[in-house]
């Protein structure tokens, strides 16, 4: 129920109708969440084929065979320590601007970005954020023209770096308001269901947009240049984001402005760190979010050394562990769409925790073993589900509707920073006292958080 009042019935369907069950297709029989939950779907690959497309132009346009020749990038990567010696380094230093644009905002915008989607109407700033990104991609091939040198780089790189800061911008916008929108289109009953089905479709994305973004690009390229049409890689991101957008559209839903208060932005953050402080629920599963995802972004890092002691990988085949743990994750939410509602929550947390805990002792022990690494990476996918999803389930339940997109704006804004913390300190601590020691001491953590839930208590 919306504070402006019950919501549109889209015909055949009721908002509140329990009999539509509490799984999976309980959930994917209500029309508002499908549309959302399709506008998702093609929201979420634009993003990782957005990265893609960046690096891929990185290597077509500004990497030359011999990193040496551009003195300037030379001298920029010898101020910072790194090595230039071939042409993947050059390729991996310019996708760091692009990596770096693209998570600014993340960090600092995502806090403010929820109190605007919550002033606004919630569907509207989704359209106008995924209509906003299509547009914007359609400038990509301006910036291959010719023009000045900027730095040793070509200006079309530095646009392609501001672009991509503008894309992270409009995309903060997108992310609070979306995940509270999921609440005001399922019945409570199914709430944890459509939180499963959302974890897997964003893990899902995640490798899909990463793994087949380049050979669809390059498909793409040459099948419109084998017609005599030129540019067809540009083509891909302005046709997901437009898909989203119109799939968005036709959600019914309440979309009634919110009564403007005399409030600052700064006073409404104020607000949703209030609701952290009265409810502990909520403060609790954030809490547990924060600490997945710092675990979670250590292992990025930690994959490379784990990767590196086995014979049959090595480190730059790194990617396939963690799509392992992102195809546990994947099987995890959706275990947890099916049985989810029939388990405490707090047994799940700690039952999530210790998974990872066991998980992250036994990969060290057991490193070397590519069939015993790759088993473990996809148990602790599904550890991480059973953290994940019931969390965020209760953030969303117990958070009041008129101050859930500053509360999923502050969870963005903890997570970002849980995320890029690790990815920056994981290798240097990694380098002094070795693996074996980080993965003890990330197992300690995770045991620690799974006793402090308390799991032998009965609520």
């Amino acid at each position: 129920m919306s504070a402006n009042g019950p919501l549109p019935q889209e015909p055949g369907t009721s908002h509140h109708d329990s009999s539509q069950g509490t799984g999976l297709a309980g959930v994917l029989a209500a029309p508002g969440f499908r549309r959302l939950w399709l506008g998702q779907i093609c929201s979420q690959l634009a993003d990782k084929f957005y990265i893609v497309l960046m690096v891929f132009l990185i290597a077509q346009y500004w990497v030359t065979d011999n990193p040496q020749a551009n003195t300037a990038l030379a001298e920029a990567a010898a101020a910072i320590r790194v090595d230039l010696e071939n042409r993947a380094q050059l390729i991996t230093l310019l996708a760091t601007g692009i990596y770096v644009a693209n998570t600014i905002p993340a960090i600092l915008l995502g806090t403010v970005a929820g109190v605007w989607a919550d002033r606004w109407p919630k569907r509207t700033v989704m359209v106008a954020s995924n209509g906003l990104r299509a547009l914007l991609v359609l400038l990509v091939p301006i910036c291959l023209l010719p023009g000045p040198t900027v730095l040793g780089l070509s200006w079309g790189y530095w646009a392609l770096v501001t672009m991509t800061f503008l894309e992270s911008v409009l995309t903060q916008f997108f992310a609070p308001a979306e995940q509270a929108t999921i609440p005001l289109l399922v019945p409570p009953q199914q709430l944890l269901a459509a939180n499963s089905v959302y974890q897997a479709t964003s893990m899902g994305a995640t490798i899909v947009g990463f793994a087949l973004g380049d050979p669809i690009l390059r498909l793409l390229h040459a099948g419109l240049a084998s017609l005599g049409v030129g540019g067809g890689e540009f083509l891909l991101l302005p046709l997901c984001y437009g898909l989203a957008a119109v799939a968005i559209a036709g959600i019914a839903m309440p979309d009634h402005r919110r009564p403007q208060q005399g409030g600052s932005v700064w006073q409404e953050i104020g607000e949703g760190l209030q609701v952290l402080r009265e409810r502990r629920s909520v403060r609790s599963a954030m809490l547990q979010l924060v600490l997945l995802y710092s675990l979670l972004a250590a292992l990025y890092v930690l994959a490379i050394s784990l990767a590196a002691s086995i014979s049959g990988l090595g480190p730059t085949r790194f990617g396939t562990l963690l799509a392992m743990s992102g195809l546990g994750l994947a099987l995890g939410a959706l275990a947890m769409a099916q049985l989810g509602n029939r388990l405490n929550r707090r047994l799940l947390a700690s039952s999530g925790l210790g998974v990872i805990a066991c998980c992250l002792v036994l990969l060290g022990q057991l490193r070397g073993n590519l069939t015993f690494t790759l088993l473990l990476c996809g148990l602790l996918g599904v550890g991480a589900a059973l953290l994940a999803i019931p969390a965020q389930t209760t953030i969303q339940e117990d958070t009041p509707e008129d101050q859930r997109g500053k509360v999923f704006g502050l969870q963005n804004n903890l997570i970002n920073i849980a995320l890029s913390l690790p990815l920056a300190l994981a290798g240097t601590v990694v380098s002094r006292y070795g693996l074996l020691p980080v993965l003890w001491g990330l197992a300690a953590i995770a045991a620690l958080a799974a006793l402090s839930e308390q799991p032998w208590r009965r609520c």
